[in-house]
Protein backbone atom coordinates (compact mmCIF):
# COMPACT_ATOMS: atom_id res chain seq x y z
CA UNK A 1 0.00 0.00 0.00
CA UNK A 2 2.87 2.42 0.63
CA UNK A 3 3.66 2.22 -3.09
CA UNK A 4 0.48 4.25 -3.65
CA UNK A 5 2.06 7.25 -1.96
CA UNK A 6 3.34 10.08 -4.13
CA UNK A 7 4.26 13.75 -4.06
CA UNK A 8 1.41 16.03 -5.16
CA UNK A 9 2.76 19.56 -4.94
CA UNK A 10 5.11 22.00 -3.25
CA UNK A 11 3.77 25.26 -1.81
CA UNK A 12 5.65 28.53 -2.28
CA UNK A 13 4.89 31.87 -0.69
CA UNK A 14 4.48 34.60 -3.30
CA UNK A 15 5.56 38.21 -2.97
CA UNK A 16 4.28 39.33 -6.38
CA UNK A 17 1.43 37.26 -7.80
CA UNK A 18 1.50 38.85 -11.28
CA UNK A 19 5.23 38.29 -11.84
CA UNK A 20 5.01 34.81 -10.34
CA UNK A 21 2.18 33.79 -12.67
CA UNK A 22 4.12 35.18 -15.65
CA UNK A 23 7.19 33.15 -14.73
CA UNK A 24 5.36 29.86 -14.25
CA UNK A 25 3.04 30.28 -17.22
CA UNK A 26 5.26 31.90 -19.86
CA UNK A 27 8.74 30.69 -18.84
CA UNK A 28 8.15 27.25 -17.35
CA UNK A 29 5.11 26.63 -19.53
CA UNK A 30 2.87 25.32 -16.76
CA UNK A 31 -0.91 25.65 -16.68
CA UNK A 32 -2.87 27.43 -13.96
CA UNK A 33 -5.07 24.62 -12.69
CA UNK A 34 -7.04 26.42 -10.03
CA UNK A 35 -7.22 29.84 -8.40
CA UNK A 36 -9.12 30.50 -5.20
CA UNK A 37 -9.44 33.49 -2.88
CA UNK A 38 -9.86 32.77 0.84
CA UNK A 39 -11.69 35.07 3.22
CA UNK A 40 -9.91 33.30 6.06
CA UNK A 41 -7.11 30.79 6.49
CA UNK A 42 -7.47 27.55 4.57
CA UNK A 43 -7.07 24.19 6.28
CA UNK A 44 -4.92 23.03 3.40
CA UNK A 45 -3.82 23.77 -0.11
CA UNK A 46 -6.15 21.89 -2.42
CA UNK A 47 -5.66 18.62 -4.17
CA UNK A 48 -7.21 17.37 -7.37
CA UNK A 49 -6.98 15.11 -10.40
CA UNK A 50 -3.61 16.29 -11.68
CA UNK A 51 -2.70 13.25 -13.81
CA UNK A 52 0.14 12.12 -11.55
CA UNK A 53 2.41 15.12 -12.07
CA UNK A 54 4.00 17.18 -9.33
CA UNK A 55 2.23 20.53 -8.94
CA UNK A 56 3.56 23.93 -7.90
CA UNK A 57 1.22 25.83 -5.61
CA UNK A 58 1.56 29.45 -4.51
CA UNK A 59 0.02 31.44 -1.69
CA UNK A 60 0.16 35.14 -0.86
CA UNK A 61 -2.47 35.21 1.87
CA UNK A 62 -0.02 36.67 4.42
CA UNK A 63 1.18 39.49 2.19
CA UNK A 64 4.50 39.96 0.44
CA UNK A 65 7.79 38.70 1.78
CA UNK A 66 9.87 41.18 3.72
CA UNK A 67 13.18 39.98 2.23
CA UNK A 68 12.31 37.17 -0.23
CA UNK A 69 15.82 36.28 -1.37
CA UNK A 70 17.22 36.04 2.16
CA UNK A 71 14.33 34.14 3.69
CA UNK A 72 13.53 31.73 0.88
CA UNK A 73 17.13 30.75 0.23
CA UNK A 74 17.62 29.84 3.90
CA UNK A 75 15.39 26.79 3.60
CA UNK A 76 14.58 26.41 -0.10
CA UNK A 77 17.68 25.55 -2.14
CA UNK A 78 16.28 24.81 -5.60
CA UNK A 79 13.74 22.98 -7.72
CA UNK A 80 14.92 21.03 -10.79
CA UNK A 81 12.85 20.68 -13.98
CA UNK A 82 13.74 18.82 -17.17
CA UNK A 83 12.26 20.72 -20.13
CA UNK A 84 14.00 22.11 -23.19
CA UNK A 85 10.82 24.12 -23.82
CA UNK A 86 11.30 26.00 -20.53
CA UNK A 87 14.91 26.76 -21.49
CA UNK A 88 13.77 27.99 -24.91
CA UNK A 89 11.01 30.14 -23.38
CA UNK A 90 13.48 31.64 -20.93
CA UNK A 91 15.90 32.63 -23.69
CA UNK A 92 13.12 33.99 -25.92
CA UNK A 93 11.62 36.15 -23.17
CA UNK A 94 14.99 37.42 -21.99
CA UNK A 95 14.66 36.11 -18.44
CA UNK A 96 18.04 36.03 -16.71
CA UNK A 97 19.43 32.58 -17.42
CA UNK A 98 22.83 31.35 -16.25
CA UNK A 99 24.43 28.25 -17.74
CA UNK A 100 26.09 26.36 -14.87
CA UNK A 101 26.90 23.15 -16.75
CA UNK A 102 26.41 21.41 -20.06
CA UNK A 103 22.69 21.64 -20.75
CA UNK A 104 22.02 22.86 -17.19
CA UNK A 105 20.74 26.37 -16.47
CA UNK A 106 19.94 28.34 -13.33
CA UNK A 107 17.12 30.88 -13.28
CA UNK A 108 15.74 32.90 -10.37
CA UNK A 109 11.97 33.08 -10.03
CA UNK A 110 10.14 36.00 -8.38
CA UNK A 111 10.64 35.78 -4.63
CA UNK A 112 14.23 34.56 -4.86
CA UNK A 113 13.45 30.92 -5.64
CA UNK A 114 16.14 29.13 -7.64
CA UNK A 115 15.17 26.78 -10.47
CA UNK A 116 17.53 24.48 -12.35
CA UNK A 117 16.40 23.78 -15.91
CA UNK A 118 17.75 20.74 -17.75
CA UNK A 119 17.83 21.31 -21.52
CA UNK A 120 16.43 17.92 -22.53
CA UNK A 121 13.19 16.38 -23.76
CA UNK A 122 10.52 16.55 -21.08
CA UNK A 123 10.02 13.15 -19.38
CA UNK A 124 6.62 11.55 -20.13
CA UNK A 125 5.78 11.08 -16.45
CA UNK A 126 6.83 14.26 -14.67
CA UNK A 127 9.16 17.11 -15.73
CA UNK A 128 9.71 18.10 -12.08
CA UNK A 129 12.72 16.01 -11.07
CA UNK A 130 13.33 17.11 -7.49
CA UNK A 131 12.95 19.84 -4.89
CA UNK A 132 15.93 20.56 -2.63
CA UNK A 133 15.52 21.93 0.90
CA UNK A 134 18.07 22.87 3.54
CA UNK A 135 18.53 20.75 6.65
CA UNK A 136 20.73 21.06 9.73
CA UNK A 137 20.37 17.44 10.87
CA UNK A 138 20.17 15.03 7.95
CA UNK A 139 19.82 11.94 10.13
CA UNK A 140 16.68 13.26 11.83
CA UNK A 141 15.22 14.32 8.49
CA UNK A 142 16.05 10.95 6.92
CA UNK A 143 14.33 9.19 9.82
CA UNK A 144 11.25 11.38 9.43
CA UNK A 145 10.99 10.88 5.67
CA UNK A 146 12.08 7.26 5.34
CA UNK A 147 10.94 5.60 8.56
CA UNK A 148 7.70 7.53 9.03
CA UNK A 149 6.67 8.66 5.53
CA UNK A 150 8.23 5.54 3.95
CA UNK A 151 10.25 7.36 1.31
CA UNK A 152 13.15 5.39 -0.13
CA UNK A 153 16.69 6.76 0.07
CA UNK A 154 17.92 6.94 -3.54
CA UNK A 155 21.34 8.57 -3.03
CA UNK A 156 23.21 9.94 -0.02
CA UNK A 157 26.53 11.39 1.10
CA UNK A 158 27.72 13.63 3.93
CA UNK A 159 26.15 16.75 2.42
CA UNK A 160 22.97 15.62 0.66
CA UNK A 161 20.37 12.87 0.63
CA UNK A 162 17.90 12.15 -2.17
CA UNK A 163 14.62 10.43 -1.26
CA UNK A 164 11.36 9.61 -2.97
CA UNK A 165 8.64 7.07 -3.65
CA UNK A 166 8.47 5.72 -7.23
CA UNK A 167 11.42 6.21 -9.58
CA UNK A 168 9.35 8.26 -12.04
CA UNK A 169 8.09 10.74 -9.43
CA UNK A 170 9.51 14.00 -8.11
CA UNK A 171 12.19 13.43 -5.44
CA UNK A 172 12.99 15.29 -2.23
CA UNK A 173 16.64 16.27 -1.75
CA UNK A 174 17.92 17.59 1.58
CA UNK A 175 21.13 19.62 1.68
CA UNK A 176 23.02 19.81 4.97
CA UNK A 177 23.90 23.28 6.29
CA UNK A 178 25.78 24.50 9.36
CA UNK A 179 23.53 26.00 12.01
CA UNK A 180 19.75 26.09 12.24
CA UNK A 181 17.37 26.67 9.37
CA UNK A 182 15.72 30.09 9.73
CA UNK A 183 12.61 30.32 7.58
CA UNK A 184 11.64 33.84 8.65
CA UNK A 185 8.16 34.56 7.31
CA UNK A 186 8.72 32.26 4.33
CA UNK A 187 7.64 28.64 4.37
CA UNK A 188 7.40 25.51 2.29
CA UNK A 189 5.02 22.60 2.31
CA UNK A 190 5.06 19.37 0.39
CA UNK A 191 1.71 17.67 -0.09
CA UNK A 192 1.87 13.90 -0.25
CA UNK A 193 -0.88 11.52 -1.27
CA UNK A 194 -1.47 8.24 0.52
CA UNK A 195 -4.43 5.85 0.89
CA UNK A 196 -7.15 7.29 3.12
CA UNK A 197 -7.00 4.42 5.59
CA UNK A 198 -3.31 5.12 6.34
CA UNK A 199 -3.73 8.69 7.62
CA UNK A 200 -4.86 7.88 11.16
CA UNK A 201 -2.04 5.36 11.59
CA UNK A 202 0.47 7.88 10.22
CA UNK A 203 -0.71 10.51 12.69
CA UNK A 204 -0.51 7.99 15.55
CA UNK A 205 3.02 7.02 14.50
CA UNK A 206 4.12 10.67 14.54
CA UNK A 207 2.50 11.21 17.94
CA UNK A 208 4.15 8.11 19.40
CA UNK A 209 7.57 9.32 18.25
CA UNK A 210 6.98 12.82 19.68
CA UNK A 211 7.16 14.35 16.20
CA UNK A 212 5.48 17.65 15.43
CA UNK A 213 1.91 17.60 14.09
CA UNK A 214 0.91 21.02 12.79
CA UNK A 215 -2.71 20.12 12.01
CA UNK A 216 -4.46 17.06 13.39
CA UNK A 217 -6.48 14.84 11.07
CA UNK A 218 -9.31 16.91 9.57
CA UNK A 219 -11.59 16.74 6.54
CA UNK A 220 -11.95 19.42 3.89
CA UNK A 221 -15.49 20.45 2.96
CA UNK A 222 -15.42 21.77 -0.61
CA UNK A 223 -18.95 22.22 -2.00
CA UNK A 224 -19.20 21.96 -5.77
CA UNK A 225 -16.11 19.77 -6.12
CA UNK A 226 -17.21 16.16 -5.83
CA UNK A 227 -13.68 14.88 -6.36
CA UNK A 228 -12.43 16.89 -3.37
CA UNK A 229 -15.42 16.72 -1.03
CA UNK A 230 -14.50 15.77 2.50
CA UNK A 231 -10.88 14.98 1.76
CA UNK A 232 -9.09 13.98 5.00
CA UNK A 233 -5.60 15.32 5.68
CA UNK A 234 -3.00 15.66 8.41
CA UNK A 235 -0.25 18.31 8.41
CA UNK A 236 3.08 17.06 9.74
CA UNK A 237 6.23 18.98 10.64
CA UNK A 238 9.75 17.67 10.03
CA UNK A 239 12.79 18.46 12.23
CA UNK A 240 13.48 21.65 10.22
CA UNK A 241 9.89 22.93 10.51
CA UNK A 242 9.27 22.32 6.82
CA UNK A 243 5.86 20.72 6.64
CA UNK A 244 4.54 17.60 4.97
CA UNK A 245 0.83 17.54 4.28
CA UNK A 246 -0.53 14.04 3.83
CA UNK A 247 -3.88 13.66 2.12
CA UNK A 248 -5.85 11.10 0.13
Amino acid sequence: MVTLRRALHFVFKMGDRSKTETFYRDVLGVKILRHKEFEEGCKATGNGPYDGNNIISGTDRDGSLASPSQETMQYFVFLCITSYIAVSNDKWLGWQLNEVGKGLYLVEAPGGYHFYLVDKEQPPNDPVQKVCLAGSDLQKSIHCCSSLLVMKVKESNEETVLMGFAATQCKLELHNIVGTVDQGTAFGRIELSCPREQLADLEALMTKGNHKILTILVSLDTPGKAWLAWTPLVLLGDPESNSHQSTT
